[in-house]
C-alpha cells in the first residue's frame, strides 16, 4: 500500500482498498473461467480482521466456489506479507514470518450468457 492509500490518521488504509483488490481478483477469475471480465453483483460477507497501513504489502487471492448459468460465487482473502520498518530507516521493511489475514469476503459475479466464450 502506498502513501496515497492512507486515508485515516496514523497512515491507516481504508478497508475499501481491500475490496478493490478483490474486485481485481474477481475480474481475473471471470476471465479465466469465461473469457470475459463479468460484473460484480454483490458481496455476501466482508470481514476486516486486521489493520492495513501505508507501506504494508498485501497479497489477495480468490477462488470460484460455485457456478450457476451466469453467476459465479467467489471467496476472497487478503494477507499482509511485508510491513515497513520506519524505526530502522524510511525504506526498511520486513517479510513477516507468517502472513496476517487482514480481510475475508465472499460475493457473486455475473457473466451474461452472450459474453461467455469458454466452453464448459
Amino acid at each position: 500500500m502506498g502513501s496515497h492509500d492512507a486515508h485515516y490518521g496514523g497512515n491507516l488504509v481504508d478497508g475499501a482498498r481491500m475490496l478493490g483488490l478483490f474486485g481485481d481478483v474477481a475480474t481475473e477469475l471471470c476471465i479465466r473461467s469465461d473469457g470475459d471480465e463479468g460484473l460484480f453483483r454483490a458481496y455476501d460477507s466482508v470481514e476486516f480482521l486486521a489493520p492495513v497501513y501505508a507501506g504494508d504489502f498485501i497479497e489477495a487471492e480468490g477462488e470460484i466456489i460455485s457456478e450457476g448459468n451466469t453467476s459465479r460465487k467467489m471467496r476472497f482473502e487478503a494477507r499482509k506479507v511485508i510491513k515497513p520498518r520506519p524505526d530502522v530507516n524510511d525504506s526498511a521493511a520486513d517479510v513477516l514470518p507468517e502472513a496476517v489475514v487482514v480481510c475475508r469476503a465472499s460475493g457473486t459475479c455475473v457473466v451474461p450468457k452472450d459474453k461467455q466464450r469458454v466452453k464448459r
